[in-house]
This record gives C-alpha cells, structure tokens and sequence, in this order.
C-alpha cells in the first residue's frame, strides 16, 4: 500500500523550507542530491515536526529509491540511510510509516554491500527500528538468511557489534526466537564480545545474554560451561556485578545469574547467587536508586526468589528488605516535587510501576515461611496498600495485588483476622470479574484466593462467586478449568446445603459431567474432589443422590472400569464410600449388582490405598443400626464379601489389618 498519507493539518504545517528539501533529492546533478541529503540530515535532527513535514511530502519513498540504487555513490547510500534512522527516531507514527514502505528489506539488502560505513549507517538505522514498540519483530526472522549474515557481520566492527547485539535482545521474544538465535551461534558468537573494549557492546552482549537464558535451560546449561579468556561466563558475570561498575552492568549481569539459576544451571545454594546476585538485586531496591532501576531489582528479586525457601528467608532478613518496600508506595516524595519538576512528572507517570514490582516481591517473600507473612502483613498501611491495589486503573497492578494478596491468604491466622479486618473480598470480587474475562494468564491467584475468606464467604457468594467460577470451568484454558473447580471444590466444603445446591444449579449436570471426562487429570481429580464434598452429612448425601444418583453412579461406574491412575480411583471410592453413609441413598449402590462387583474387585486389589477405601464403602454399608442392616449383610455375604474381609483382617499390611478389625460394624458383620 502506498506510504504517502496525505494529513489535512500536517499540510497546513508544511513549509516552503520542508518542499525545497525534497524537491532537491531529484536533482539530475548526483552531487547536488548529496548535499541535499546532508543538509536534510542537518535539519532533521531533533526536530520532530520537520521529520513528519518530509515524511508527509513523500521523502521516504526518493531516499529509499537512491539507497538502493547501484548507481549512487557509497556516500550518498549511507546519507540516505542515516537520514532515515533519523526520521525513525521521530514518533511512532514516523516508524509506522517507513514501515509501510517497506524499509525493513531494503536495509536488510544494504547489509549485503562490501562497504562498512553503509552497512553500519544500514544497521544504526535497524536497530531503531526494531526497537521501536510499533515494529513486528518476526519481520526480523521473515527470511532465512537474514540470522546467520548478521552473525558473521558481528565481526566487522564495535559498531556492528553493538547495533546487532541491540537488535537481538529486543527481538528475542520468547523460546521460538531463543531457539533460532542459539541454533545460529548466538552464544559463541557473542560470548567474546564480554571481553570488549567498548562498554556500549558489552552491555549489548551482556542484555543478549539475560535474553537468551530466560525460561531456557538449554541455552542457560550451554552458558554455564563458556569459556571468554579462561574465564567461565557465571565468573564474569559476577565481576559484572561489583558496586564500581554501572548500574545497569549490575543489573542486567545479576538477571543473567537469576535467569540461569531458574532454569536449572546455576543451584540456588551457589555462593554466586547467595552472596552475590541476591544482595546485589536487593540493593537495587534502596530508595538512593532511580524508579526504573528500584522496579527492575524488586522484579528480578522476585523471580529469583519465587520457588525457594531458604533464598527467600535470606531475602527477608537482608538489608531490612520488607520496610524498604514500603517506601515503593510513597514514590514520588514531596522533596523531589520541589527540586525536579520534570523528575516529578516523569515519577507520578511511572508510580504504578513500583507499586506492581513491591507487590510481586511482597508475595515471593511470603510463599511459604509464616514468620516472613506475618512481617509483610504488620508492615506499615500494608492491608490498605492491597485493598487500593486491587482497585488500580492499571491491569497490570490489579494483578500483583492479587498475587500478594493469594501468597499471604496462605496463613490461617491472617485469613480469620486482617482479612477479615479489610473485607478484601469486595475489590477482589471485582478484579476477578474484570481478570478472567480479559486474561488466561495468572487465573489460578484469582480462584484460589476466592475460597480462602471464610470469614465474609455469605457477602462473597452474594457478590456472584459461584455464578463466575462455574462460567470459569467452561473456559478452553486449562488453568481457568481447573482453578474454578478447585475454587468450587474449596467452597462446597463443610457448606450448608443451600451452598451445595446453588453449585450444582450453577455448574449443572451436564457440565459436572463433561468435567468428569475431561483429559486433564488435574481437572478430573478437584471435579471429584468436589462431589466428595457435596456429598458429605446425611440429609445432604440423601437429597443430591435422589436428584442425581443416576448420573453420578453412571460417572462412577465409568472411571472405576476406565485407565486412571490410583489417585483417581481411590477418589471415586471414596465418593461411594459417602453414598454408602447416606440413609437412602445407599440403596443405589446395594441395587447395582455392577458396583457391588466393582467395590468387591477392589477390596482384593494389589494396592493398599484402593483396598481401604473398597473395604470403607463395606462398612458404611453393613451398620448394624440402622434399618435394613440385616438384609444388606446378606446380600454382600452372598456375594463373597465376608470371604474378602477374613482374609483383609489377616493381612500382613499392618494397617490395612488394623483398620478391618478395628471398625466393630464390620467385625460384628463377619
């Protein structure tokens, strides 16, 4: 499509000075065109408004045309591409447009020219194009042979060195990338380039590398073991963190270190990750560092910290840590309002940012140690702090307040007191609304947090909990499924009725059912899971299964007779050992001859776990005081039951023979 858009208000701006400049690029006289473009590239810089007068007077399409032209001069090529990397370095709109004419090939050809100054100019102006938010990076890998030609260019000068590593790193987008990059020698390529004598390449090389390693054990078990003059990488990297180097040096060489360690290459015991690399991340968290830089280290911290204990209690206790977080919610101070207003501005537009970076390190901090939760919960304002956050215009903040918010809602204590105390139920209600439409990612928070209030559950269920988790088990996203049924699982338990019946009204026969067949087993084990906990107390057992007996004992049979695992059927005896309980529901399992056979065929079963729970559904059966005892006794003795149990009562499994003869029902049975 044609590139010259034609802006009404851009062409009112448009002067005399701004056509001269391209009137001039078509000038038969090859010298006049030159210095045509060199006084372009004079009067363009800095000047935003002048970049989109060109632009809009359709420069791009004649410079374009004279850098591809053979018969242009070397000098002019590279005029012409230093010009456009100036006019990419206008707006956003500046970058939509050379993209609309196709700039992206035709520098990549320029990078085929035996000149270095043009294939330099040719790159500078690459990379500020692809390090613009607008660009798709898969236009970087559209083409084969693209990747391995920018490798062999690193080698021709720090320019290109710096320009390709910069391109890397920011269209390196995930393992499909990380793949094609490491295929092409993206690590030996670049590890030298750590050993540079210019700092802008190995802070390039350096960014390549945190990039590469993200989530990817292959490339980080390859960088582990690299050698750059005699050195191992990990070892350079922690030099990379000392205090005399620059900030962004040790930030960026401590997320390669965590990216490492996560993935497996680097233990979490290391001394290069205790004694290094976390002290180093939290020293980034000190209110003597800038916004971005405090954002960065609690993120990374974060990460690094989020699956294991001993570094988090390490964390906790370094450097007063958890109250340094707190000042992440009093940024921008009214000090900094005084002297630097252009600080201030830039700080109230970027607050939200360290508010969502404490609340990520606050809920790694607290994962799994009661003591750290109990700290984090009597920090200052902290509760209040949540409660706002989960009210945030921004998404991204609404989120980590629910992270915090879930990793805290692990201690008992605090759910029956500061919960409760805050009612953050009611924004949480209305997040996980707004959450579960929008996104897939980071659901399992968002559910598993709506079951944990037991302290306001009647306000929670008035608020449509029930009516969202059920939509959630309908969704195609595996971790929604799951965490709605295990949310609805948490909530029927110990429930009163009307509880049980508004879940079953919500979710549905139908749909209990197709949850009960579905290929996850995670989802099967919680829909389970969540029928033993509706069919629990008599009366409840009593009115389900005279509603849905007839289902439930079909889904019963079927994954009883199906392939599952112990976990799964060990479950579903269970369910039946509660039917059994029931005062007329268990009559459904005495009149299926099928299910007497099956709880018989599992009493016998070579695994202990099953035989318990076959020999459960027998005593619940057999009661001797209740009605009917007498008849049912029988009918199991007909069928081989009583056989069965002798021999349980004498087996060598210690427990399985203490739990036959200790349940009296059943000894008075046999």
């Amino acid at each position: 499509r044609s590139c010259l858009v034609v802006n009404v208000m851009h062409l009112n701006e448009v002067t005399a000075s701004s056509r001269h400049y391209v009137d001039r690029l078509f000038d038969p006289d090859p010298q006049k065109v030159l210095q045509g473009v060199i006084d372009m590239k004079n009067a363009v810089i800095g000047n935003n408004k002048q970049k989109a007068n060109l632009i809009v007077l359709g420069a791009v399409p004649r410079l374009l045309y004279l850098l591809q032209q053979e018969t242009s001069s070397t000098e002019l090529r590279t005029e012409c591409a230093v010009v456009l990397g100036s006019l990419a370095m206008g707006t956003e709109n500046n970058v939509k447009s050379l993209l609309d004419c196709h700039i992206i090939p035709a520098l990549l050809q320029g990078l085929l020219s035996p000149e270095l100054k043009f294939i330099e100019a040719c790159l500078r102006c690459l990379r500020t194009i692809f390090t613009s938010p607008v660009t798709p990076e898969e236009l970087l890998y559209t083409d084969a042979t693209v990747i391995p030609h920018l490798m062999a260019l690193l080698s021709r000068s720090r320019y290109t060195q710096e320009y390709i590593c910069q391109i890397f790193s920011h269209c390196c987008k995930g393992p499909d990338h990380q793949t094609i990059l490491f295929n092409h020698g993206a690590v030996q390529n670049i590890a030298h380039l750590l050993s540079s004598t210019s700092y802008k390449v190995r802070m390039q090389a350096l960014k390549c590398f945190s990039v590469l390693a993200f989530e990817n054990p292959q490339v980080s078990m390859t960088l582990v073991n690299v050698l750059v003059d005699g050195e191992l990488l990990p070892q350079i990297f922690v030099k990379m963190l000392q205090r005399d180097k620059p900030i962004e040096m040790q930030l960026t060489s401590a997320k390669c270190l965590t990216y490492m360690c996560r993935a497996g290459a680097i233990q979490t015991d290391d001394i290069c990750i205790v004694l290094k690399t976390l002290p180093s991340l939290v020293r980034m968290c000190s209110k003597e560092r800038l916004l971005e830089e405090r954002v960065e280290g609690a993120e990374t911290l974060a990460y690094l910290i989020e699956t294991d204990v001993e570094l988090q209690r390490i964390a906790s206790i370094t450097d007063h840590l958890i109250a340094m977080l707190s000042d992440y919610f009093k940024y921008p101070s009214s000090v900094s309002a005084i002297t630097d207003i252009k600080r201030l501005d830039h700080d109230l537009k970027h607050a939200h940012e360290l508010r969502q970076a404490a609340f990520k390190l606050y809920a790694s901090l607290g994962a799994n140690d009661e003591d750290i939760r109990k700290k984090i919960i009597e920090t200052e304002n902290m509760m209040d702090r949540i409660v706002n956050g989960l009210s945030e215009s921004s998404i991204k903040v609404r989120l980590s307040a629910v992270r915090c918010l879930h990793s805290l809602s692990r201690s008992v204590q605090q759910l029956r007191t500061s919960f409760q105390d805050h009612a953050v139920w009611k924004p949480l209600m209305k997040v996980s609304r707004k959450i579960a439409r929008i996104i897939h990612l980071e659901v399992d928070v968002i559910c598993s947090s709506l079951c944990v209030f037991s302290c306001s559950l009647q306000p929670i269920l008035e608020s449509g909990a029930i009516e969202l988790l059920c939509s959630l088990t309908q969704s195609e996203n595996l971790a929604l499924r799951v965490n709605g049924i295990w949310a609805l699982m948490n909530m029927a338990f110990q429930a009163e009725q009307k509880i049980k019946a508004d879940i079953l009204q919500g979710l549905s026969t139908e749909q209990l059912f197709q949850l009960l067949s579905d290929s996850d087993v995670n989802v099967l084990m919680k829909t389970l899971g969540l029928l033993r906990n509706l069919l629990s107390t008599r009366p409840h057992i009593d009115q389900i299964m005279s509603t849905h007996g007839k289902q439930i004992m079909q889904a019963v049979t079927l994954i009883l007779e199906g392939e599952h695992n112990i976990e799964v059927k060990e479950q579903t005896l269970c369910i039946l050992a509660n039917i059994a309980d029931g005062t007329t529901a268990k009559e459904l399992i005495m009149t299926n001859d099928d299910i007497l056979q099956k709880i018989k065929y599992y009493m016998s079963h070579s695994n202990a776990k099953l035989q318990l729970a076959a020999m459960f559904c027998i005593s619940n059966l057999v009661w001797n005081e209740e009605e009917g005892s007498q008849e049912r006794q029988d009918k199991l003795r007909d069928i081989g039951i009583v056989d069965i149990l002798h021999k349980l009562s004498q087996s060598s499994d210690p427990n399985l023979c203490d739990n036959v003869t200790a349940k009296h029902k059943v000894e008075q049975f046999v």
